[in-house]
């Protein structure tokens, strides 16, 4: 029972990593209509930022984390000002090309930049644990933050897309662009701030990743980046919480399957709960059918 008890935490630890990622993937969908695949680099990027913040500098772990999220953030902007900005009513294919290309391009950025590689990540909270139950249960404190920052940051998008004018604009923009902007809604802006938001969050779970996981490289992002969109999917694209749930269960669902079925059969057997899913429910857990005008 304490070793399935330690399993669970586990996979809610690495699932609210997907769940952060998938949160910024499911807002520039919802928004701006587009997969923007370079999202899982931007966590490699802020990762590299914190770490060369804390090792070479010796700034405070928390002056490394605001400064790699500062950093992704105007990366976020100018990534969506010069390479998707232009293609907004070009076709899907010219879009999801363009966002394969700028993966391609950060991570062979970071390769020229920042080697030699691997680096070793130090956690930014340190390597303690809680005991319970006599200890018989252990978790990091690294899951503990982890799991608190998914949780914090879920409920904060929540009401800052429900209450405020910014994010009543992102949810008029989601709906209609052609009609919000005739509103007086800054459509431009509201996407530029979309997209300055997802990469922040992804900056921090780049930073929670690799204090769990502390090996980084330039592609450390691109399987998380991959699995948090199959997350924010089978949650229901679009939908916050959902992508939360999504991102949790698929970290539970890895973690189970490495402990009970094979470390190497682990990727296998999320992406095939992932079709079942899909396959009973169309639209993702939380997500819900539009219904086209014609």
């Amino acid at each position: 029972m304490t070793t399935l008890i330690n399993y669970l935490l586990s996979g809610i630890s690495l699932g609210s990593v997907y769940a952060i990622i998938a949160l910024g993937y499911t807002m520039v969908y919802g928004i701006a209509k587009m997969l923007n695949f370079a999202h899982g680099d931007v966590i490699m990027v802020g990762a590299y930022i914190c770490f060369f913040a804390t090792s070479r500098y010796h700034l405070p772990p928390l002056l490394g984390v605001l400064g790699a999220m500062a950093v992704c953030t105007v990366l976020g902007i100018l990534v969506e000002r010069l390479a998707y900005k232009p293609l907004r009513s070009a076709p899907s294919l010219a879009v999801l090309i363009t966002a394969i290309g700028v993966s391609y391009l950060l991570q062979n950025g970071a390769q020229l930049l920042w080697t030699p590689n691997p680096k070793v990540f130090s956690p930014i909270v340190g390597n303690g644990r809680v005991t319970l139950l006599d200890g018989q249960v252990s978790v990091s404190h690294v899951a503990l933050v982890t799991i608190a920052s998914c949780v914090v940051i879920m409920l904060g998008l929540t009401w800052f897309t429900s209450k405020t004018k910014m994010g009543k604009a992102m949810r008029a923009c989601s709906e209609d662009k052609g009609a919000a902007q005739l509103m007086g809604i800054n459509v431009n802006r509201t996407i530029s701030v979309t997209f300055a938001i997802g990469s922040a969050l992804a900056a921090l779970a780049g930073v929670l990743l690799c204090s769990a996981y502390p090996t980084l490289v330039p592609t450390t992002g691109s399987m998380p980046g991959i699995k948090a969109f199959t997350a924010a999917v089978f949650g229901g694209i679009g939908s916050i919480p959902g992508a939360m749930l999504g991102g949790i269960l698929l970290g539970v669902i890895e973690i189970f399957a490495k402990a009970y079925i094979s470390t190497q059969l682990s990727d296998a057997v999320v992406f095939a709960v992932l079709i079942i899913v899909l396959l009973v429910k169309p639209t993702g857990l939380l997500g819900k059918q539009i219904n086209e005008k014609v």
